[in-house]
């Protein structure tokens, strides 16, 4: 693995933010999109298996998204609230969670029980489908507080697919002029949640612009270079490539607080999804666990326990 360390000159960054378009929502087709990426990316892969099961859970998802129902969102007076507060417009801890949700996973259960999984994925969803509304809504506190290793492994990609629709649903619907910065740069605006990962923009004004990807909702939302998303340290920030690639997927790391993210340098790939290639480079994870450093943000479809 080569490392190289970068320490950024002032000014030399990137462009003014009051240049920069701040956050790129989700679109309604998000599902679709990941679906063949994650198919793509499957072939010929290690995890193979894993990755053609996430593409069908993307076929799924995409279908409980087209179906989900109209939810009221902040009015405008809330909307004002969270600006002059830096809060975001749909913290996933605390904002009251509809059953819609619940019915999103419901119908991803229900299609994926239609396809042709392996039986302990079948026994899965099934068992699912039987818990309670309570046992349901505890499931989702743990995975929005980020204790994921509080639920059961094969039961992850299932919640975390539900509640994934109803944050994009949620957050499709906002306008991008709703959307302010908040105090902690590195969490998401619009639901608060730890980035997945970072993408750098090719073409245009956007040309070399980082964004960070949200584990959850999938907003976007810039955030300059050569900075850390954990600690905003810009004072050792390290980039890490696996020799011979093409660099299309650097890890950056920050020497002051040890965490890590990886960047998809669109440049390189525009075909890239963050949570597709995320899955898909899991050898860079264990490259850096070795090195002693952790993730800065989760994907919400590794369990802490499985690599």
């Amino acid at each position: 693995m080569n490392t190289e360390t970068r320490i950024p000159e002032p000014g030399r960054m990137e462009a003014p933010v009051g240049e920069i378009r701040f956050v790129r929502l989700p679109g309604r087709d998000l599902f679709t999109l990941r679906a063949e990426r994650l198919r793509h990316l499957s072939e010929g892969h290690s995890l193979g298996g894993y990755l053609a099961f996430l593409a069908l859970l993307a076929d799924a998802q995409q279908v409980a998204l087209d179906l989900f129902p109209a939810l009221p969102l902040p009015d405008p007076g809330e909307q004002a609230l969270c600006r002059a507060h830096g809060m975001p417009l749909l913290a996933a801890r605390s904002w009251p969670r509809d059953q819609a949700w619940r019915e999103g996973l419901a119908t991803i259960l229900q299609r994926m029980t239609e396809a042709a999984l392996p039986m302990a994925a079948q026994e899965t969803a099934a068992g699912l489908a039987l818990v309670s509304e309570t046992g349901l809504e505890e499931l989702a506190d743990r995975v929005l507080a980020g204790d994921l290793s509080g639920i059961l492994p094969q039961e992850l990609p299932f919640v975390a697919a539900a509640l994934q629709v109803y944050w994009v649903h949620m957050a499709s619907g906002l306008g991008e002029q709703a959307v302010a910065r908040l105090e902690e740069g590195g969490l998401c605006p619009v639901c608060g949640s730890y980035p997945m990962a970072g993408v750098v923009r090719s073409g245009g004004r956007e040309q070399g612009l980082r964004y960070l990807c949200c584990s959850l909702c999938a907003s976007q939302w810039h955030m300059v270079r050569i900075k850390c998303s954990n600690c905003a340290s810009t004072g050792g920030i390290e980039h890490h490539t696996i020799e011979g690639s093409n660099g299309a997927i650097k890890v950056e790391s920050c020497v002051d607080c040890g965490t890590y993210l990886k960047l998809l340098y669109l440049e390189k790939d525009s075909g890239m999804e963050a949570m597709a290639d995320d899955l898909a480079t899991l050898v860079l994870d264990m490259l850096m666990d070795n090195k002693g450093k952790t993730r800065g943000g989760p994907n919400l479809f590794i369990h802490p326990g499985t690599h």
